[in-house]
């Protein structure tokens, strides 16, 4: 998929651990586990929105494209 998830990047750039942040955003340790390890096949807005609060960023800096090989023109 196309759609990668730089959670990993901004938790360790706010120094937060996945226990931590699963609590603040209040989401399940397995269910951020997923999203932090581009697994999930789907982020609903209130969770995104969740993130972005507590790791006070933007969606763009956990979100990121990349189109794939066969995709390209």
């Amino acid at each position: 998929m196309p759609i990668i998830i730089n959670l990993d990047v901004m938790m360790a750039k706010r120094k937060i651990g996945l226990v931590e942040l699963a609590d603040k955003v209040g989401i399940t340790p397995a269910n951020l586990s997923i999203l932090k390890n581009n697994k999930a096949r789907a982020v609903r807005f209130s969770t995104l929105d969740m993130l972005c609060k507590a790791l006070q960023c933007q969606p763009g800096d956990i979100l990121e494209y990349k189109a794939e090989a066969d995709e390209l023109p």
